[in-house]
Protein backbone atom coordinates (compact mmCIF):
# COMPACT_ATOMS: atom_id res chain seq x y z
CA UNK A 1 0.00 0.00 0.00
CA UNK A 2 1.49 3.31 -1.05
CA UNK A 3 2.62 5.41 1.90
CA UNK A 4 1.92 2.65 4.45
CA UNK A 5 4.59 0.61 6.22
CA UNK A 6 4.57 -3.13 5.63
CA UNK A 7 3.50 -4.12 9.14
CA UNK A 8 0.76 -1.46 9.13
CA UNK A 9 -0.47 -2.81 5.79
CA UNK A 10 -0.55 -6.30 7.31
CA UNK A 11 -2.61 -5.00 10.24
CA UNK A 12 -5.08 -3.36 7.85
CA UNK A 13 -5.40 -6.63 5.94
CA UNK A 14 -6.10 -8.48 9.18
CA UNK A 15 -8.83 -5.99 10.04
CA UNK A 16 -10.43 -6.17 6.59
CA UNK A 17 -10.21 -9.96 6.18
CA UNK A 18 -10.57 -11.30 9.73
CA UNK A 19 -12.13 -8.40 11.64
CA UNK A 20 -9.37 -8.24 14.26
CA UNK A 21 -7.42 -5.19 15.44
CA UNK A 22 -4.38 -4.83 17.67
CA UNK A 23 -0.68 -4.19 17.63
CA UNK A 24 1.42 -5.34 14.68
CA UNK A 25 5.09 -5.93 15.32
CA UNK A 26 7.27 -4.05 12.78
CA UNK A 27 9.70 -6.99 12.62
CA UNK A 28 8.42 -9.87 10.51
CA UNK A 29 8.56 -13.48 11.65
CA UNK A 30 10.01 -14.31 8.27
CA UNK A 31 9.01 -14.54 4.65
CA UNK A 32 8.00 -17.08 2.04
CA UNK A 33 7.23 -17.27 -1.65
CA UNK A 34 4.34 -18.80 -3.51
CA UNK A 35 2.60 -18.55 -6.85
CA UNK A 36 -0.56 -16.48 -6.76
CA UNK A 37 -3.16 -17.13 -9.41
CA UNK A 38 -4.50 -13.91 -10.91
CA UNK A 39 -7.87 -13.41 -12.51
CA UNK A 40 -6.33 -13.57 -15.98
CA UNK A 41 -4.96 -17.06 -15.30
CA UNK A 42 -1.30 -16.08 -14.78
CA UNK A 43 0.45 -17.69 -11.81
CA UNK A 44 3.14 -15.26 -10.65
CA UNK A 45 5.65 -15.50 -7.84
CA UNK A 46 4.74 -13.36 -4.83
CA UNK A 47 6.99 -12.49 -1.88
CA UNK A 48 5.14 -12.43 1.45
CA UNK A 49 6.36 -11.15 4.81
CA UNK A 50 4.57 -12.47 7.89
CA UNK A 51 4.05 -10.14 10.87
CA UNK A 52 2.79 -11.10 14.34
CA UNK A 53 -0.31 -9.22 15.51
CA UNK A 54 -1.33 -9.03 19.17
CA UNK A 55 -5.11 -9.04 18.87
CA UNK A 56 -6.88 -6.53 21.11
CA UNK A 57 -10.38 -6.64 19.67
CA UNK A 58 -12.63 -8.83 17.55
CA UNK A 59 -15.00 -6.70 15.51
CA UNK A 60 -18.63 -7.90 15.22
CA UNK A 61 -18.71 -6.61 11.64
CA UNK A 62 -15.88 -6.12 9.14
CA UNK A 63 -15.31 -5.47 5.46
CA UNK A 64 -15.04 -9.06 4.22
CA UNK A 65 -17.27 -10.77 6.78
CA UNK A 66 -19.54 -12.00 4.00
CA UNK A 67 -16.58 -13.69 2.26
CA UNK A 68 -14.91 -15.48 5.18
CA UNK A 69 -15.53 -17.36 8.39
CA UNK A 70 -13.44 -16.27 11.37
CA UNK A 71 -12.10 -19.14 13.45
CA UNK A 72 -9.29 -19.52 15.99
CA UNK A 73 -6.71 -22.30 15.74
CA UNK A 74 -3.81 -23.51 17.79
CA UNK A 75 -0.46 -22.89 16.12
CA UNK A 76 -0.14 -26.55 15.17
CA UNK A 77 -3.64 -26.65 13.68
CA UNK A 78 -3.04 -23.43 11.77
CA UNK A 79 0.25 -24.69 10.37
CA UNK A 80 -1.42 -27.88 9.17
CA UNK A 81 -4.26 -25.99 7.49
CA UNK A 82 -2.29 -23.59 5.30
CA UNK A 83 -1.30 -24.60 1.77
CA UNK A 84 2.24 -23.18 1.78
CA UNK A 85 4.77 -25.36 3.62
CA UNK A 86 7.06 -22.43 4.42
CA UNK A 87 4.18 -20.47 5.93
CA UNK A 88 3.36 -23.50 8.05
CA UNK A 89 6.94 -23.50 9.31
CA UNK A 90 6.73 -19.81 10.19
CA UNK A 91 3.54 -20.41 12.14
CA UNK A 92 5.12 -23.30 14.02
CA UNK A 93 8.24 -21.27 14.74
CA UNK A 94 6.09 -18.64 16.49
CA UNK A 95 5.80 -21.17 19.32
CA UNK A 96 9.21 -21.57 20.93
CA UNK A 97 8.49 -25.21 21.76
CA UNK A 98 8.14 -25.99 18.07
CA UNK A 99 10.96 -23.80 16.80
CA UNK A 100 13.50 -26.61 16.63
CA UNK A 101 11.20 -28.81 14.55
CA UNK A 102 10.38 -25.98 12.19
CA UNK A 103 13.98 -25.00 11.56
CA UNK A 104 14.99 -28.63 11.09
CA UNK A 105 12.45 -29.24 8.33
CA UNK A 106 14.09 -31.34 5.62
CA UNK A 107 13.08 -30.77 2.03
CA UNK A 108 13.98 -32.85 -0.99
CA UNK A 109 16.97 -30.61 -1.69
CA UNK A 110 18.00 -30.81 1.93
CA UNK A 111 18.18 -34.57 1.59
CA UNK A 112 20.17 -34.25 -1.64
CA UNK A 113 22.55 -31.85 0.11
CA UNK A 114 23.11 -34.28 2.96
CA UNK A 115 23.86 -37.19 0.64
CA UNK A 116 25.80 -35.43 -2.08
CA UNK A 117 27.15 -32.20 -0.61
CA UNK A 118 25.16 -30.07 -3.05
CA UNK A 119 24.30 -26.68 -1.59
CA UNK A 120 20.65 -26.03 -0.78
CA UNK A 121 18.87 -23.55 -2.98
CA UNK A 122 16.42 -20.86 -2.02
CA UNK A 123 13.16 -21.79 -0.32
CA UNK A 124 10.90 -20.82 -3.22
CA UNK A 125 12.73 -23.24 -5.48
CA UNK A 126 12.73 -26.05 -2.91
CA UNK A 127 8.93 -26.03 -2.94
CA UNK A 128 8.93 -26.69 -6.68
CA UNK A 129 10.60 -30.05 -6.15
CA UNK A 130 9.23 -33.28 -4.67
CA UNK A 131 10.25 -34.54 -1.24
CA UNK A 132 12.27 -37.64 -2.22
CA UNK A 133 15.74 -37.18 -3.65
CA UNK A 134 16.26 -38.97 -6.95
CA UNK A 135 16.72 -38.21 -10.62
CA UNK A 136 13.14 -39.07 -11.51
CA UNK A 137 11.76 -36.44 -9.13
CA UNK A 138 13.95 -33.87 -10.85
CA UNK A 139 12.93 -35.04 -14.35
CA UNK A 140 9.28 -34.69 -13.43
CA UNK A 141 9.79 -31.27 -11.84
CA UNK A 142 11.63 -30.21 -15.00
CA UNK A 143 8.76 -31.27 -17.24
CA UNK A 144 6.33 -29.50 -14.90
CA UNK A 145 8.00 -26.21 -15.87
CA UNK A 146 7.40 -27.03 -19.54
CA UNK A 147 3.71 -27.76 -18.92
CA UNK A 148 3.30 -24.54 -16.94
CA UNK A 149 5.16 -22.57 -19.60
CA UNK A 150 2.94 -24.00 -22.33
CA UNK A 151 -0.19 -23.08 -20.38
CA UNK A 152 1.08 -19.51 -19.94
CA UNK A 153 1.93 -19.37 -23.65
CA UNK A 154 -1.63 -20.44 -24.47
CA UNK A 155 -3.05 -17.67 -22.30
CA UNK A 156 -0.72 -15.19 -23.99
CA UNK A 157 -2.03 -16.19 -27.42
CA UNK A 158 -5.68 -16.43 -26.40
CA UNK A 159 -6.41 -12.74 -25.77
CA UNK A 160 -4.77 -9.44 -24.91
CA UNK A 161 -5.51 -9.45 -21.21
CA UNK A 162 -2.57 -9.60 -18.85
CA UNK A 163 0.00 -10.14 -21.59
CA UNK A 164 2.88 -8.87 -19.45
CA UNK A 165 1.88 -11.24 -16.66
CA UNK A 166 1.92 -14.20 -19.03
CA UNK A 167 5.29 -13.16 -20.48
CA UNK A 168 6.68 -12.76 -17.00
CA UNK A 169 5.39 -16.16 -15.92
CA UNK A 170 7.05 -17.88 -18.87
CA UNK A 171 10.33 -16.20 -17.97
CA UNK A 172 9.95 -17.33 -14.34
CA UNK A 173 9.23 -20.89 -15.42
CA UNK A 174 12.36 -20.81 -17.57
CA UNK A 175 14.37 -19.70 -14.55
CA UNK A 176 12.85 -22.56 -12.53
CA UNK A 177 13.98 -24.97 -15.24
CA UNK A 178 17.50 -23.55 -15.17
CA UNK A 179 17.73 -24.24 -11.44
CA UNK A 180 16.55 -27.81 -11.95
CA UNK A 181 18.97 -28.64 -14.75
CA UNK A 182 21.85 -27.30 -12.65
CA UNK A 183 20.72 -29.58 -9.83
CA UNK A 184 20.54 -32.59 -12.15
CA UNK A 185 23.97 -31.98 -13.62
CA UNK A 186 25.46 -31.59 -10.16
CA UNK A 187 23.77 -34.79 -9.06
CA UNK A 188 25.13 -36.63 -12.10
CA UNK A 189 28.67 -35.61 -11.19
CA UNK A 190 28.29 -36.60 -7.55
CA UNK A 191 26.33 -39.83 -7.85
CA UNK A 192 28.09 -43.16 -8.35
CA UNK A 193 25.07 -45.12 -9.64
CA UNK A 194 22.62 -43.42 -12.01
CA UNK A 195 19.32 -44.88 -13.27
CA UNK A 196 20.63 -44.94 -16.83
CA UNK A 197 23.63 -43.73 -18.79
CA UNK A 198 24.99 -40.36 -17.67
CA UNK A 199 25.13 -38.99 -21.20
CA UNK A 200 21.49 -40.01 -21.71
CA UNK A 201 20.51 -38.14 -18.56
CA UNK A 202 22.31 -34.97 -19.61
CA UNK A 203 20.85 -35.13 -23.12
CA UNK A 204 17.35 -35.66 -21.73
CA UNK A 205 17.42 -32.73 -19.31
CA UNK A 206 19.12 -30.53 -21.91
CA UNK A 207 16.34 -31.23 -24.39
CA UNK A 208 13.67 -30.52 -21.76
CA UNK A 209 15.44 -27.29 -20.87
CA UNK A 210 15.61 -26.31 -24.53
CA UNK A 211 11.82 -26.62 -24.80
CA UNK A 212 11.14 -24.10 -22.04
CA UNK A 213 13.97 -21.89 -23.37
CA UNK A 214 12.21 -21.80 -26.73
CA UNK A 215 8.93 -20.84 -25.06
CA UNK A 216 10.73 -17.98 -23.38
CA UNK A 217 12.16 -17.00 -26.76
CA UNK A 218 8.69 -16.86 -28.29
CA UNK A 219 7.35 -14.76 -25.41
CA UNK A 220 10.34 -12.42 -25.68
CA UNK A 221 9.74 -11.96 -29.41
CA UNK A 222 6.09 -11.12 -28.81
CA UNK A 223 7.17 -8.61 -26.18
CA UNK A 224 9.90 -7.13 -28.39
CA UNK A 225 7.60 -6.57 -31.37
CA UNK A 226 4.57 -5.75 -29.19
CA UNK A 227 2.70 -8.26 -31.32
CA UNK A 228 -0.89 -9.27 -30.58
CA UNK A 229 -2.49 -9.86 -34.00
CA UNK A 230 -2.20 -13.62 -33.75
CA UNK A 231 -3.12 -15.71 -36.79
CA UNK A 232 -5.22 -18.84 -36.43
CA UNK A 233 -2.27 -20.95 -37.51
CA UNK A 234 -0.26 -19.50 -34.62
CA UNK A 235 -2.96 -20.46 -32.16
CA UNK A 236 -3.13 -23.93 -33.70
CA UNK A 237 0.61 -24.38 -33.18
CA UNK A 238 0.27 -23.24 -29.57
CA UNK A 239 -2.50 -25.79 -29.07
CA UNK A 240 -0.12 -28.47 -30.32
CA UNK A 241 2.55 -27.22 -27.94
CA UNK A 242 0.16 -27.46 -25.00
CA UNK A 243 -0.89 -30.98 -25.93
CA UNK A 244 2.71 -32.06 -26.55
CA UNK A 245 3.68 -30.78 -23.13
CA UNK A 246 0.94 -32.80 -21.48
CA UNK A 247 2.04 -35.92 -23.36
CA UNK A 248 5.54 -35.36 -22.00
CA UNK A 249 4.08 -34.98 -18.53
CA UNK A 250 2.59 -38.45 -18.93
CA UNK A 251 5.71 -39.97 -20.47
CA UNK A 252 8.45 -38.81 -18.11
CA UNK A 253 7.11 -40.50 -14.94
CA UNK A 254 7.04 -43.78 -16.87
CA UNK A 255 10.84 -43.65 -17.05
CA UNK A 256 10.88 -44.88 -13.46
CA UNK A 257 10.31 -48.37 -14.90
CA UNK A 258 11.38 -48.39 -18.53
CA UNK A 259 11.15 -52.17 -18.84
CA UNK A 260 7.52 -52.24 -17.75
CA UNK A 261 6.47 -49.06 -19.57
CA UNK A 262 8.50 -49.34 -22.77
CA UNK A 263 5.51 -49.95 -25.03
CA UNK A 264 3.53 -47.03 -23.66
CA UNK A 265 6.55 -44.75 -23.82
CA UNK A 266 7.03 -45.62 -27.47
CA UNK A 267 3.37 -44.85 -28.18
CA UNK A 268 3.69 -41.45 -26.53
CA UNK A 269 6.90 -40.52 -28.32
CA UNK A 270 5.37 -41.55 -31.65
CA UNK A 271 2.48 -39.22 -30.89
CA UNK A 272 4.88 -36.38 -30.18
CA UNK A 273 6.69 -36.96 -33.48
CA UNK A 274 3.36 -36.92 -35.33
CA UNK A 275 2.36 -33.67 -33.66
CA UNK A 276 5.67 -32.08 -34.62
CA UNK A 277 5.06 -33.09 -38.24
CA UNK A 278 1.60 -31.56 -38.06
CA UNK A 279 3.09 -28.39 -36.61
CA UNK A 280 5.48 -28.18 -39.57
CA UNK A 281 2.52 -28.28 -41.96
CA UNK A 282 0.68 -25.58 -40.02
CA UNK A 283 3.84 -23.47 -39.91
CA UNK A 284 4.30 -23.67 -43.67
CA UNK A 285 0.65 -22.83 -44.31
CA UNK A 286 0.71 -19.90 -41.89
CA UNK A 287 3.89 -18.37 -43.30
CA UNK A 288 2.55 -18.71 -46.83
CA UNK A 289 -0.74 -17.04 -45.93
CA UNK A 290 1.11 -14.25 -44.12
CA UNK A 291 3.29 -13.63 -47.17
CA UNK A 292 0.25 -13.47 -49.44
CA UNK A 293 -1.43 -10.98 -47.12
CA UNK A 294 1.54 -8.79 -46.17
CA UNK A 295 4.54 -9.67 -48.37
CA UNK A 296 4.10 -6.83 -50.85
CA UNK A 297 2.07 -4.27 -48.93
CA UNK A 298 3.62 -4.56 -45.47
CA UNK A 299 7.02 -6.32 -45.58
CA UNK A 300 7.81 -5.57 -41.92
CA UNK A 301 4.46 -7.00 -40.87
CA UNK A 302 5.33 -10.20 -42.75
CA UNK A 303 8.82 -10.38 -41.22
CA UNK A 304 7.43 -10.09 -37.70
CA UNK A 305 4.80 -12.74 -38.36
CA UNK A 306 7.37 -15.08 -39.85
CA UNK A 307 9.54 -14.61 -36.75
CA UNK A 308 6.66 -15.54 -34.44
CA UNK A 309 5.92 -18.60 -36.56
CA UNK A 310 9.58 -19.60 -36.49
CA UNK A 311 9.73 -19.23 -32.73
CA UNK A 312 6.73 -21.53 -32.34
CA UNK A 313 8.25 -24.05 -34.73
CA UNK A 314 11.42 -24.13 -32.63
CA UNK A 315 9.32 -25.06 -29.60
CA UNK A 316 7.71 -28.00 -31.39
CA UNK A 317 11.13 -29.10 -32.66
CA UNK A 318 12.48 -29.00 -29.10
CA UNK A 319 9.57 -31.07 -27.82
CA UNK A 320 10.24 -33.64 -30.53
CA UNK A 321 13.88 -33.72 -29.40
CA UNK A 322 12.70 -34.67 -25.91
CA UNK A 323 10.66 -37.48 -27.44
CA UNK A 324 13.72 -38.72 -29.32
CA UNK A 325 15.80 -38.73 -26.14
CA UNK A 326 13.11 -40.72 -24.35
CA UNK A 327 13.02 -43.16 -27.26
CA UNK A 328 16.77 -43.60 -26.94
CA UNK A 329 16.40 -44.51 -23.27
CA UNK A 330 13.67 -47.00 -24.15
CA UNK A 331 15.81 -48.63 -26.83
CA UNK A 332 18.76 -48.95 -24.47
CA UNK A 333 16.89 -50.15 -21.38
CA UNK A 334 13.52 -51.67 -22.29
Amino acid sequence: MSGVSRHAAAALEAEEEAGVTGWACPTPLGSYRYRKRRGNGAALMVDVEVFPLAVQQELPEWKEAHERERRWFTLGEAANNVDEADLGDLIRSFDTTEFRAATARTTMLGTVAQKTGISRMFGWFQKLLPQKANFFDLFEAHVATVVAGADALARLFSDGRGRQDHIREIKEREHDADEIIREVLSLVRRTFLTPFDRSAITRLVSSIDDAIDRMNGAASAIDLYDFSDFDQEMRDMVALIVDSSRVLAEAVPLLRDVGKNGKRLHELTERLVRMEGHADDIHASGVKRAYQAFGETNPMGFIVRREIFNQLERITDALEDVANEIDGVVIDHA
